[in-house]
């Protein structure tokens, strides 16, 4: 059975025209990437824990931010890892400046056997929704195209 992960779009309007913010995920391996790295807030669904209850956490530990408004669920969508992805959308404002991540922890440099802290997320942006496109990892457009259709554009 696929993973399952849960997260939130935030969204709002810039000059008449849908932003959404995006974070890029932290640690060695994502330092020097960009086009198809970045994601929605997300994570993986505790055992027997609601999906929106999961979102909303997730969000929290990844971004330091709570979720709050009217959620409005969109299709879930597989990744090409096979995971699933279930998300909702809300409008609201952030200040990517203010992003707190949680961390974790790895041995890096491999095979060094010293441990490193990363965070989960090493930043937060806003992108107009044709950036987005390029930033976001692919199998998650499905849920921006979703989004800008409910937005009536």
């Amino acid at each position: 059975m696929p993973k399952t992960s849960a997260g939130i779009i935030f969204f709002r309007f810039r000059f008449n025209q849908p932003e959404v913010l995006l974070v890029h995920p932290g640690g060695p391996f994502w330092v020097k990437k960009d086009a198809g790295a970045w994601s929605i807030p997300k994570g993986e669904i505790e055992a027997g824990e609601e999906p929106l209850q999961a979102a909303t956490r997730e969000v929290k530990e990844e971004t330091g931010w709570d979720a709050q408004g009217t959620f409005i669920p969109l299709t879930p969508v597989q990744q090409k890892s096979g995971k699933i992805i279930k998300a909702w959308a809300v409008q609201q404002d952030h200040d990517p400046a203010g992003m707190v991540s949680n961390s974790f922890e790895m041995e890096w440099p491999p095979h060094s056997g010293k441990k490193k802290n990363f965070p989960e997320a090493d930043r937060a942006s806003w992108f107009t929704m044709e950036e987005a496109r390029i930033k976001i990892i692919p199998g998650q457009v499905p849920l921006l195209n979703e989004l800008e259709k409910m937005l009536g554009l």
